[in-house]
């Protein structure tokens, strides 16, 4: 979500809990700086490895620096006031992780370059973020005693560079070599084993092009959440399994930012008809799995965009 400061942070709690009352989230607001953002934020959840903020970006260290614990500290802010405004809430609950891969392109080892450029490396991180997770999961169940169902998003937006090859090294002028499928598996399939074995439910949310779908699918995931515009047709295919097997497709449909057109709700409602129709999918049979999102974060709206495109996400959902 859009937003500098603590106060806008709980603007925007008050305004997923208002608007989005079937399923709400733990905001997320970027712009407060990098202890906020996805990286950060993943940092502050990874269970047993220290970090901090060189000029270049994250870096793990032998102990936390200044920068990581402000990160945590961040955290448990922000939870406080999710804890405080959601008190009497009942039902679904989503937060959301950066995912193992992406951390793993995004942060460096002690001594420079990517934990990527590392085999040891970047599994050491993964078992670290799921053991953090499973900690995220049961600090959130303390705090809400009336959630039924928690939803853990696990936010791959590297996941396509990491397979493909296409992640620069730290100089810029060459790229990490590709990650194997297998490998690439293996490591989501311990952060979402993580997430299920503390009773939630593991979400892998990309709005990038050419994300491995069918390898996603396959790790025990049970929700999928993709930008419509990036999927291709070899997509389809494995949408419609996930769908017709009781699992949750997340589409997003609602411009993250504010469209030089005005949005209309028919339009959008009938664009995820027709996708639905060329699945062979009928909306009332696939209604309780399918999930209306924006494109991606709203973090780069502004926030008249954001409180609109919260709203037309619903409305489109309660039209299907």
């Amino acid at each position: 979500m859009p937003g500098t400061t603590d106060a806008d942070h709980a603007e925007a709690t008050r305004l997923v809990l208002g608007e989005l009352p079937d399923l709400p989230h733990v905001p997320e607001l970027p712009g407060r700086g990098v202890t906020a953002a996805m990286t950060g934020r993943g940092l502050a959840i990874v269970s047993g490895l220290g970090a901090d903020l060189q000029p270049a970006g994250w870096r793990l260290t032998d102990a936390s620096g200044v920068d990581h614990r402000r990160a945590r500290s961040l955290l448990a802010q922000d939870l406080d006031t999710v804890e405080e405004l959601a008190q009497d809430y009942q039902g679904a609950f989503k937060t959301q992780v950066a995912g193992p891969w992406t951390l793993a392109a995004t942060v460096e080892k002690p001594r420079g370059d990517k934990v990527l450029a590392d085999h040891g490396a970047r599994r050491e991180l993964a078992q670290a973020l799921a053991e953090g997770v499973r900690t995220h999961l049961a600090d959130l169940r303390r705090r809400l005693h009336g959630v039924d169902r928690w939803i853990v998003q696990v936010d791959e937006p590297v996941l396509a560079a990491v397979v493909a090859g296409q992640v620069p090294t730290a100089s810029g002028f060459g790229r990490h070599r590709r990650v194997d499928l297998p490998e690439a598996s293996a490591h989501l399939e311990w952060v979402v084993a993580a997430i299920v074995d503390a009773g939630g439910e593991a979400w892998v949310h990309s709005c990038a092009p050419k994300t491995p779908w069918s390898l996603v699918a396959g790790t025990g995931v049970h929700g999928l959440s993709a930008d419509l515009d990036m999927l291709g047709p070899a997509d389809l295919d494995t949408f419609a399994e996930v769908l017709e097997s009781g699992r949750t497709t997340a589409l997003g449909v609602v411009p993250s930012t504010a469209p030089a057109t005005e949005v209309s709700e028919a339009r959008t409602t009938e664009r995820v008809q027709r996708w639905l129709d060329m699945l062979g999918l009928d909306p009332d049979g696939v209604g309780e799995h399918l999930v209306v999102t924006p494109t991606c974060g709203l973090a780069g709206a502004s926030a008249e965009w954001a409180g609109r495109a919260v709203r037309l996400s619903a409305t489109v959902a309660r039209n299907l």
